[in-house]
């Protein structure tokens, strides 16, 4: 391994593909609607027998397939054409936002990616530049094509991505930061398409939160986000972090609530395969366990979850195992064999010819499984549930049994019969500590003990801004009170024990 390390010497300057069409040095007719024989990625395909042992095959083959594609035209892809508008992208794809005459907005992306802006500036000249470049081989190119027909059956929202070519000398992308669009493929999909009717606004998850923080009649619709993260572990896509999220307002009900529906984004990672080398293998199990490569049985399933943690663990939080279960068994029903082969089959006819039979047999193993890989998803939330109030003022009832503890919301306002904002009751034998976080307002906790001392889970309980108020037995262990603010009242007949 230190001898492949040593080899790759320095950053290569021609990494990348000049031109997706192998045969770029005769010119594109002006005429030509369509291109044969390109390739998302062909410079992953270089290499020996043994560079792949070490490293791995991962979709090599799959890159360098060769697929036809349209060639992108902005005056006539979509009625009334696309302007130009700024350049975006993460840290590893870019992107060019596109703005069409009926207000819509849509996105231009590149398939293949260059990951050197995640790469610290000491690093940039470096082999690690290398490595990190050849990683993305460990991702299919074509698979986002697959997630509509998958999404749709299970009531996922998602976008609609159309893979193009985009000339050499096309004059919208003759600027400098524009350069790795040129001669290569590209995706184009409406930006934030939700598939949902009418929405008030698309926004962030960072806007998304704040909402939900600030109004208790703004909720996240957990139902639905439930189905988009079983439909991200059952496709292998581990990278779920907030920024891979935007989310739909609905407009006001007749009770006033407003709900905030998920849009899952960017599905790089769709069967994602890292490690079927030597060097792949070490980086998935051993430093970067998120990195799980897609299998027929589920690899690390913890690993697989876990950058969506924080979007999991505020927006999960009012269902229990039965509703999770229920869902899983929903979706084992809605994905049969045929939807499957029918989605498979959106792949370039090459690149089903090499993985199409593979990923069928692995999605239907995983779909057969998905019960227990819901499961595990389940008991990794409720080991330690995090339950937020608002900017307003609320008060927790929370009701210890020897068996359950039981939490409800509700606004300090409400009538007593009134429906809680929030209700679930959690099970010691799932439930290490409950975190509660009262946020601002004047908000009061009250918390009754019917249970022996001792009881769990423990409770952790968070004021904010405002005059808290705590209602608690004296005595009983595994309650703490955290208060920032010096206005706080305890009403403990003692301090409150580990």
């Amino acid at each position: 391994m230190a001898a492949f390390l040593l080899s790759t010497g320095c950053v290569r300057r021609q990494f990348f593909q000049p031109d997706a069409r192998p045969d770029a040095s005769q010119p594109l007719p002006l005429a030509a609607d369509s291109v044969r024989g390109a390739t998302a990625g062909r410079q992953y395909a270089r290499h020996g027998g043994l560079y792949n042992a070490l490293v791995g095959r991962h979709h090599r083959p799959t890159w360098a397939a060769p697929v036809s594609a349209p060639v992108l035209r902005l005056g006539t892809v979509l009625p009334g054409g696309l302007s130009p508008g700024k350049v975006g992208g993460g840290f590893n794809s870019t992107s060019l936002n596109m703005a069409a005459t009926d207000g819509r907005s849509y996105v231009v992306r590149t398939v293949d990616k260059d990951p050197i802006r995640a790469t610290p500036q000491v690093l940039r000249g470096t082999f690690l530049v290398n490595v990190l470049r050849d990683n993305i081989s460990s991702t299919n190119p074509y698979a986002g094509l697959t997630v509509p027909v998958l999404a749709d059956a299970v009531g996922v929202p998602h976008a609609n991505p159309r893979l193009f070519y985009v000339r050499a000398d096309d004059p919208a992308f003759q600027t400098d930061s524009l350069v790795h669009f040129r001669g290569q493929l590209a995706y184009l999909e409406e930006k934030a398409a939700p598939l949902l009717p009418s929405p008030a606004a698309v926004i962030n998850s960072t806007k998304a939160f704040a909402a939900v923080f600030a109004n208790p009649a703004q909720r996240i619709d957990q139902p639905a986000l439930l189905r988009a993260r079983l439909l991200d572990g059952w496709m292998g896509d581990w990278d779920r972090h907030p920024g891979q999220w935007s989310w739909a307002l609905s407009r006001p009900g007749r009770d006033g609530h407003i709900a905030l529906t998920a849009l899952p984004k960017d599905r790089d990672m769709v069967f994602y395969r890292l490690d079927d080398g030597v060097l792949g293998w070490l980086i998935g199990h051993l430093f970067l366990r998120h990195w799980v490569t897609f299998a027929p049985r589920y690899k690390n399933p913890s690993g697989l979850m876990s950058s969506g943690h924080y979007v999991d663990q505020r927006g999960l939080n009012a269902l229990n195992r039965a509703q999770f279960q229920a869902t899983a068994r929903a979706m084992q029903q809605q994905l049969p064999d045929s939807l499957i082969d029918r989605a498979l089959h959106r792949l370039p006819p090459a690149a089903f010819a090499l993985e199409g039979p593979r990923l069928s047999a692995a999605l239907q193993t995983r779909r057969d499984k998905l019960p227990a890989l819901t499961d595990d998803f389940y008991r990794l939330l409720a080991k330690r549930p995090r339950i937020a109030g608002t900017a307003q003022s609320e008060r927790f009832f929370i009701q210890r049994y020897a068996d359950s503890t039981v939490v409800t919301m509700q606004p300090v306002s409400a009538a007593a019969t009134a429906a809680p904002l929030y209700r679930r009751a959690f099970l010691p034998a799932e439930t290490r500590r409950i975190d509660l976080e009262a946020l601002a307002g004047d908000d009061v906790v009250i918390i009754e003990n019917h249970a022996p001392r001792g009881g769990k889970p423990k409770l952790r309980i968070y004021g904010g801004a405002g005059q808290d108020e705590l209602r608690a037995p004296g005595g009983h262990s595994g309650i703490r009170f955290i208060q920032e603010s010096a206005s706080a009242k305890r009403a403990y007949d003692k301090p409150p024990e580990e």
